[in-house]
């Protein structure tokens, strides 16, 4: 089977030339200018690379493959022209698998793809579950948040409210104004800086009680992306 693959680049004439190349040479292959638009295709379609710009507009290639690694298991491929030794320790120190330097030889690119699509499958095949592996889910009525592992949190009231809209539509900015809908009867009165608040609370809470990170993401001055798949 093919590797599916994500490039996210925010050079539109390389990214096209990439997504093309790869195509032609049989991979399954999208192309993305940011890490938001990359999160929001993760949250809905399976990817089993992903090859990742340094440089990139809002979050950097670094802080989206630490995200990354936390939320999804995929090959991360990062490119860049920063070339040095100590970038490329940072690169991989945060998750990436391959470090490749621009300017971009398309052979070698495709032989890294090769080499790390390989080394994968044969991880799959020996670690492969019996059955479908779960995912995250909203459990007794809404009340319990439920983790890929079967470990479930108890909500509070205002927990539910917010995490409800969001799991029904993964992969999809939810607005802030819905969110505050969903929490009060009176959202003139509210302050939207307790949306924050209730995350970062929430996200402490899942991380110190599941030992997980809570697939989530803030989209600047819209709303919030529920990034994991929903069971």
């Amino acid at each position: 089977m093919s590797a599916r693959i994500a490039v996210t680049e925010d050079d539109d004439e390389l990214r096209e030339l990439i997504v093309t190349e790869l195509a032609d040479r049989g991979f399954e292959t999208v192309g993305f200018a940011n890490a938001e638009a990359l999160y929001r295709h993760l949250a809905v379609h399976r990817c089993d690379i992903v090859i990742l710009d340094v440089v990139l507009p809002g979050e950097d290639g670094y802080a989206v493959a630490r995200h990354l690694r936390q939320i999804a298991s995929v090959g991360i491929l990062m490119l860049t022209a920063r070339g040095g030794a100590d970038d490329m320790a940072r690169g991989l120190s945060t998750g990436a698998d391959l470090y490749l330097v621009k300017p971009l030889d398309m052979d070698v690119l495709a032989a890294g793809i090769d080499s790390l699509w390989r080394r994968m499958s044969m991880t799959r095949r020996a670690v492969a579950p019996s059955e479908p592996v779960p995912a995250w889910s909203l459990t007794s009525g809404g009340w319990k948040l439920r983790t890929p592992d079967g470990v479930e949190l108890v909500l509070a009231e205002g927990e539910r409210a917010f995490l409800q809209p969001l799991l029904a539509q993964p992969g999809q900015t939810i607005q802030r104004d819905t969110l505050i809908q969903a929490l009060t009867d009176d959202p003139a009165a509210f302050d939207p800086h307790r949306l924050e608040v209730l995350l970062h609370r929430l996200r402490t809470r899942v991380k110190k009680q599941t030992g997980r990170e809570l697939p989530m993401r803030a989209v600047r001055g819209n709303g919030y992306l529920w990034l994991g798949e929903n069971g």
